[in-house]
């Protein structure tokens, strides 16, 4: 049972995906900033193989090793998603066993990348009937395949930079096929993008034909779906857009910040490896026009994908034309001490320790609305 009458926020952290290293630092501010005062905090650890650990301790070591440790059967903090609905209360020399009470009043889910952010951990807890941070399983599964979210986009009108896509069986039998379109329909430079990854894992920028098909493995490392994107010459500009707590009313939009790569461009390494990888402005140095144009943009963005919660619009500005392009939405944003959602939202007046609560109440707001519905029909 619960020792207070605090809300326990269980915040999960690890995962399967390969940003699984970037979801420890996202939860080690989580669990700094949430409110001591309002929150009680569970983290909970889920290692590359899929194994759950509920225990602080756990924590501190995933920290101290950069990924979620492998303990073994024996270990007495071992967990099953099978009990993330249920009461976890007493322990076992090997396990802990179900009891009676609520264990978690809502989760926060600190997990970025595919069975993580795209889907597939939402249904987990929509079937746990469980209140949740962030989008839910539509909004979360469009924006995590980057090709899927940009047709719907494009259908309300916002451009989207030229760009095909290729599944691997396509690559296998037809990649000389492959390698003309790519010369006629988009030229060089072009991106080479796994479909369904973040924290630009897998990206290449390629600048020469030879250098294609490299690429083009290097993304099939991490995904079924490859994108090859046309490579703009253009500014990078992130808009962080948070739901209102009030009904009817519109999100929330951030200021616009941009991203100046020092790298070839914004690389993994140059988001988390190399600490003058990027400079980040904000708010970003453009036009007071460009900007507001950015912003609603982005809010149409946030509502066409159906987003609930949070999301971070990620756009492109042509430098010579002033043409705004969507790139991608994160509806799981980092919150490292460098991610830029959290940054946005200081900046428009709302305090790290502010948003975490906000989405809190959203999460629960959400799940009252959806347990009034009616789930049988006799």
């Amino acid at each position: 049972m619960k020792s207070s009458d605090k809300i326990r926020v269980a915040v999960l952290f690890g995962g399967r995906s390969a940003e699984h290293e970037v979801s420890l630092q996202s939860a080690a501010n989580i669990i700094q900033f949430l409110d001591p005062a309002l929150f009680e905090i569970v983290p909970i650890g889920i290692d590359k193989q899929g194994n759950w650990f509920l225990d602080h301790d756990i924590f501190v070591k995933s920290l101290e090793h950069n990924n979620v440790p492998q303990l073994g059967d024996d270990h007495s903090a071992w967990f099953t998603p099978e009990w993330v609905g249920k009461p976890v209360e007493k322990k076992t020399e090997k396990a802990l066993l179900p009891s009676t009470g609520m264990m978690f009043d809502v989760i926060f889910p600190a997990m970025h990348g595919s069975m993580c952010e795209d889907g597939t951990l939402q249904g987990l807890l929509e079937l746990a009937d469980l209140p949740y941070v962030g989008c839910g399983v539509l909004a979360s599964a469009i924006g995590m395949d980057k090709d899927v979210s940009k047709r719907l986009v494009m259908g309300k009108g916002i451009a989207v930079a030229p760009y095909l896509v290729i599944k691997k069986e396509e690559w296998q039998y037809y990649s000389d096929r492959i390698a003309q379109q790519v010369n006629e329909k988009l030229a060089y430079p072009v991106f080479v993008k796994p479909a369904n990854t973040g924290s630009s894992i897998g990206i290449t920028k390629v600048k020469t034909p030879d250098q294609l098909a490299a690429a083009i493995n290097e993304a099939f490392r991490f995904d079924v779906k490859v994108l090859i994107e046309k490579a703009l010459n253009i500014i990078e500009i992130e808009v962080a857009v948070l739901e209102a707590l009030e009904p009817n009313c519109d999100p929330i939009v951030s200021v616009v910040g941009e991203i100046r790569p020092r790298h070839e461009f914004y690389s993994y390494d140059a988001k988390y490896i190399d600490a003058e990888g990027a400079d980040l402005l904000i708010p970003a140095a453009i036009t007071n026009e460009i900007k507001e144009k950015a912003r609603a943009v982005a809010k149409e963005i946030f509502l066409t994908l159906e987003c609930e919660g949070m999301a971070r619009v990620d756009l492109f500005v042509d430098k010579e034309t002033n043409q705004i392009y969507f790139n991608e939405v994160n509806t799981i944003p980092g919150f490292t001490q460098i991610s830029m959602y959290p940054k946005l939202m200081g900046a428009s007046g709302i305090s790290y320790s502010q948003l975490l609560t906000h989405l809190i109440q959203l999460a629960m707001k959400r799940h009252t609305r959806k347990r009034e519905l009616i789930r049988s029909y006799v």
